[in-house]
Formats: C-alpha cells, structure tokens, sequence
C-alpha cells in the first residue's frame, strides 16, 4: 500500500503478536511522527534487549546475568517449585506476594496444532531439577486453557514415579464476576475445586 521504508516498517510491526494490519499501520506512523530521540531510544532498547537479555541457565527466567534473581536469591524455598509457561507468567505470580520457592519456565505449552511437542519445552530440565531430591513439591501454573492442561497432565504423568508431591493452581470464576456470565467449564471447575468455609 505505501512504498519504501514506511511500508517495510508495517510489515515488521504487524509481524509482532496481537499486533494486525491497522495497528501496524497506526503505530508506524506515530513513528514517524515521534521525535526522533524518542525514535533512537527505543531502537536501542530494542538492540540491547537482543543483545543483553538471555535465559536464566537454571529456570528459564530473563536475565541479563547467568542466573535469574530469584534463582540467585538464598531466601527462597528450593523445595517447592512453580512451574509456568513463559517468563511474564513469573512476573504475574511475583505481583501476588504468596509464592517464595523458585520457579521452572517451559517456554511454551504442548499444542499439536502450533506443531509444539514436548521436546520443544524446558521439560528434560524440569526432571534433572527434581533428580537431586530437594524438591518436595511441584505446581502446576500453566495456562487453564486446552494446551495448557494437555500440558499440566503430560508433566504429572511423568513426575509421579519421583515422588514428589504435584498440584495445580485452582480455576474457576474470577473475584468481581457475575455467574450468568460465566461459561460451562469455568463455572464446572468452581464446582469442583470448592472448599469448605471456616466459620
């Protein structure tokens, strides 16, 4: 539609994810638009984050060191670990405040369909980090979606012979929600995932 650089910006801009043509195209330009120092610093984010930013060697986390912070940090509990699909889903149980053992990130979820198997996640470094014996128990936080339980289930498959204890997180309807709103399989799963209130 447009020619030259202005068309190539849109291109490589619509390529990122949740990111469609119009979007690409707005964004562009207010690019061009922009100042360009604000322009300049933000191609350098863009170069150090490549340069600088690599995957923590223990759980999978983003570091620019060898091992992530909370790797690094002796306060947590090394017998439980959070097991998550992507590195922003560490970040969304940290803003919680109620888990302080370590974390293990897959990198993805199982999907046939996206042509993601097992062999494509952080699964084998999952099992060398519960050979040692340290590890008590392992939560399941991954995705309550079809790829996200086809994955928690493939991962409990294979950690029952070690003996560790394995939950996952509970789902159901969120806080604030109307249950006419609520669709069958989250409105299921509160059922069954109730509790028993203390009065």
């Amino acid at each position: 539609m447009y020619e030259g650089a202005v068309q190539d910006l849109i291109d490589e801009l619509g390529q990122l994810p949740g990111i469609g043509p119009k979007s690409a195209q707005r964004i562009a330009f207010h690019l061009l638009a922009a100042d360009p120092v604000d322009v300049r610093r933000l191609a350098t984010a863009l170069t150090e984050v490549k340069d600088k930013v690599r995957f923590c060697r223990v759980c999978g986390n983003v570091t620019q060191e060898e091992t992530c912070r909370i790797c690094a940090d002796p306060r947590r509990d090394e017998s439980v670990i959070c097991v998550v699909e992507e590195p922003k889903d560490v970040v969304a149980v940290e803003r919680t405040r109620e888990f302080r053992g370590r974390y293990h990130v897959l990198g993805g979820a199982i999907s046939p369909i996206d042509g993601v198997g097992p062999d494509d996640l952080r699964i084998r470094e999952l099992l060398l980090r519960l050979a040692d014996g340290v590890v008590q128990e392992v939560i399941l936080a991954t995705d309550p979606n079809l790829e996200g339980e086809a994955t928690a289930t493939y991962l409990s498959r294979l950690m029952q012979p070690m003996g560790v204890r394995i939950s996952r997180l509970a789902s159901g309807l969120p806080v604030g929600g109307d249950l006419e709103y609520a669709d069958e399989v989250t409105l299921g799963r509160a059922f069954s995932g109730r509790r028993l209130l203390d009065v």
